[in-house]
């Protein structure tokens, strides 16, 4: 970091408040939240860093390492707005004002704040960047302002934000898996209760995730187009949501239009595959789960059409791998990651090589995101290998 983009080059003091929030990776549970059903993530090492001062007037001052162009600019540019003047269309300052418009109305008393941003979460890779940022943001301001918000709170005003103010329809998964979920295990949670559980990964266990290269933008893909086919499946089906149709009635699919009614199969049949997940961590019996992975990227690829040739052929890759029990899309779709399920001690290595062949094969650069290197494990493999960068 740079002495003119920490804290106290742009601001000219020192901050606060530190605070920082996990991305996530969904092991399944793909584009049910919408429709109250049962997802199943996991936070990853990577984090997005708030650091926040109060200030006297009812303004806000806010940088970020990452988001919009910022990166990009030789001369760092602060993004500026007055609090009750909330305005969208902005970019990435668009999450920030969402969240102080939201606590306003909320009733929370807030006053002006200069706040700096920098992340490792990727943006646009189906591991949550947005939620990471509005769940650093409102810890701080619950820090800060002494706010009387609970954690479920919490969750719910960014996905308030996220949808009125930023403009995209997402579930609450993202939200409460920042807030939550933890790196060993898994939150089973009911998106329509909000009652959750922690199951643990099973010790044979690993988790692989890589980054296709491939950006996403929740607001502006199909993702919204995907959730009015929901609810006009729901609708014809005279049910509240998805969440209330069973295995037992897919026959009643047949009354629905295409394609609303392979959007609604994958949405029923996800939902059992989310419990059925939860009951093989718990048995940890790892070859099902792996085919359950398998099972929902058919369903995300063939029912619900959000994967892409260059998710397909990560997933077709990770399959090949020995150690690896089963893989899926994860995230929104239409580009992000993957995550992969393998016995303990071969994911690092089963990532390189599917990263290499994908780079190969495809022209794009995959990332290996979980397991992370440490700096250490940067250092030596540099050391060793003269490589510039991990996989």
């Amino acid at each position: 970091m740079s002495d003119e983009t920490s804290f106290a080059g742009l601001f000219g003091r020192a901050p606060e408040i530190h605070t920082d929030a996990p991305g996530r990776v969904n092991l399944i549970g793909e584009h049910t939240d919408y429709s109250g059903g049962f997802v199943l993530p996991l936070a990853i090492p990577q984090r997005t860093r708030v650091e926040l001062a109060k200030r006297e007037e009812p303004r806000v001052r806010a940088w970020s390492a990452n988001f919009g162009d910022s990166a990009d600019r030789e001369t760092p540019e602060v993004e500026e707005y007055r609090l009750g003047e909330e305005e969208p269309g902005h970019g990435w300052i668009d999450y920030v004002q969402g969240i102080t418009e939201v606590l306003r109305h909320a009733g929370y008393t807030l006053g002006g704040f200069d706040l700096r941003v920098e992340s490792d979460v990727p943006l646009g890779s189906g591991l949550s960047s947005s939620a990471a940022l509005e769940v650093a943001v409102l810890r701080a301001l619950r820090e800060a302002y002494h706010l009387d918000l609970d954690d479920l709170r919490l969750a719910l005003a960014g996905q308030k934000a996220e949808n009125d103010f930023v403009g995209a329809p997402v579930g609450i998964m993202d939200q409460m898996a920042s807030n939550l979920a933890d790196e060993t295990t898994a939150l089973y949670l009911d998106t329509r209760s909000l009652h959750y559980e922690k199951v643990p990964l099973p010790a044979q266990a690993e988790l692989l995730v890589i980054n296709s290269g491939v950006s996403h933008r929740n607001a502006t893909s199909e993702y919204r187009t995907r959730r009015r086919e929901c609810e006009a499946a729901a609708e014809l089906l005279s049910v509240p949501q998805l969440r209330d149709v069973g295995l037992q009635d897919l026959w009643r699919l047949g009354t629905l239009p295409e394609p609303l009614d392979r959007r609604a199969r994958h949405v029923i049949t996800e939902n059992a595959r989310v419990r059925s997940a939860v009951a093989a961590l718990r048995e940890r019996d790892l070859p099902r789960l792996g085919k359950l992975l398998d099972a929902s990227h058919e369903s995300l690829r063939n029912d619900y059409e959000v994967s892409i040739p260059e998710i397909d052929r990560l997933v077709e890759l990770a399959k090949e791998e020995p150690g690896v029990f089963g893989a899926r899309l994860t995230g929104g779709g239409f580009g992000g990651s993957i995550v992969v399920v393998t016995r303990r001690g071969a994911a690092r290595e089963a990532g390189e090589r599917i990263a290499k062949r994908y780079g190969e094969e495809i022209g794009k650069q995959a990332t290996v995101m979980v397991p992370a290197y440490s700096p250490e494990t940067i250092l030596t493999r540099r050391t060793e290998t003269g490589a510039q960068t991990p996989s």
